[in-house]
Parts: structure tokens; sequence; C-alpha cells
């Protein structure tokens, strides 16, 4: 092979792996077989153009669409993927493994794992770190009969992510955010 070309392929190669490395957005797999089982499924797809189109529509007098306001304007894509079955259904080991090798350190930090064994449920919070800010966010939460996903891409108060649970199809995540140790009343 050319030296040029193997350089330029070098190039391109390191350039897309740069990429990557710092889009937040995860790659599902495809789920359409999933959701022709699930009694009920919801699919979120709000890349950049729509979330600035949806902001517009938030009122900056009202306290609360505010917040959101200022909270989607850091936001390049919000994505959520839920279905719910009638009978306990179990998502295909590989696509689970496609999911966790692209939240796998160092690039993503687990920052809440929570697993049942006696209810078969877990629940996995990760976080994509840029120094000391968070540009992406993803839950995995698993059911005997609900599977739900949630990638959040952009730039992210935690504190802030908190106060639009609920509301641009952002689930409610029951994030908690640290607070100061409080002194029992006597």
């Amino acid at each position: 092979m050319n030296t040029k070309i193997a350089f330029l392929l070098g190039v391109l190669f390191a350039s897309e792996l740069a990429v990557a490395a710092e889009n937040a957005r995860i790659a599902l797999p495809d789920l359409r077989a999933l959701e022709a089982k699930a009694t009920e499924s919801v699919d979120v797809t709000l890349d950049e153009h729509l979330l600035g189109m949806a902001s517009r529509f938030l009122d900056a007098d009202n306290p609360e669409e505010a917040n959101a306001k200022q909270i989607v304007s850091g936001l390049q894509g919000v994505y959520v993927r839920s279905y719910s079955f009638d009978a306990d259904y179990s998502l295909p080991q590989a696509d689970i493994d496609a999911i966790r090798r692209q939240l796998a350190a160092p690039r993503w930090n687990r920052i809440v794992g929570v697993r049942s064994h006696k209810e078969n449920t877990s629940v996995e919070v990760f976080v994509l770190l840029d120094g000391e800010r968070a540009k992406g966010l993803a839950v995995l939460a698993l059911e005997p009969r609900k599977f739900t996903i949630v990638n959040i891409v952009g730039s992210i108060d935690l504190e802030k992510l908190r106060r639009i649970e609920g509301q641009l199809g952002v689930p409610k995540l029951e994030l908690e955010t640290p607070k100061a140790d409080k002194k029992p009343v006597k």
C-alpha cells in the first residue's frame, strides 16, 4: 500500500475515533422485534434541531419552563426507548451486552447500580464526563416485564436535569444529588 494512502487512512480513522469518543450518543440495537412483542412502547428521539424547536415554545416568564429551556439549550439529544410486556420477557443478552460495551470505562462511569435478585431487576446510571462537566447520561433499566434505556447527550447539569424529569420525554429518573448531613432535631 502506498505510504501516503496509508497515512491518509490512518488520519481518517483517528479522526473518526475522536468524533466517536466525543459523542455521548449510544447506538441502540435494532429493537423492532422487541417493539412487536411489547404491549406498550415509548420511542422518543429528539435531536439538537428538534430540542431547539421545542425550547422555542417554552415560556421564559414561567419559572418551570424557563428552567427547562435553560437545560435544553445545552443538550444535543434525548433518546428514550421503553417497552412493557404482559408477561415476563427477557431481552436477548447480546443486545444488553452491546449496550453495556458502549457504556464501559474509561469513557463512561457507572454512578448508580441497583440490582434485586429477588425481583430480577436492575437499574444502572452512567455518566460521560468531560473534566467536571457531564456531557452524556445513560440509564439502563431491566425488569421482567419492562425494559427502558435513556440516553441524554450534551452538557448536563445533574441538579438541573432533576428539575425536568417527566418533561420533554425525560422519564422520572429519581436522581439524588448530594446533600449536606443534617443533624437530628431533638
